[in-house]
């Protein structure tokens, strides 16, 4: 799978405040590019704590439950876009099939 953008994870956890964020988002983006997650099927398979939600849209917790990201993929072409990474309380107040925030 390809990631876009990787420089938006890291902004994220560049930011002193979400810097414990680093280890887990680095460990799933490598996880990631590594997968096979042609249907909505096979990603479940893969990441049976991943919810998935309304306009292909992905939802990973990262860190033990403390962060959410968001992700919209598009499976034939093997792409995950990175809409959103926050908090769980900054999720809360989200529209997941929505949000666009990068």
């Amino acid at each position: 799978m390809r990631v876009i953008a990787k420089s938006t994870i890291k902004n994220f956890w560049e930011n002193p405040i979400y810097s414990d964020s680093q280890a887990a988002l680095e460990s799933w983006y490598e996880e990631v590019l590594k997968a096979d997650c042609s249907s909505p099927q096979m990603l479940k398979d893969q990441y049976r704590n991943a919810s998935i939600c309304a306009n292909n849209r992905v939802i990973f917790n990262i860190g033990g439950n403390k962060y959410r990201l968001v992700v919209e993929i598009q499976y034939q072409a093997s792409i995950f876009w990175v809409k959103f990474i926050g908090t769980y309380v900054q999720y809360d107040q989200i529209n997941v099939g929505e949000v666009n925030e990068y």
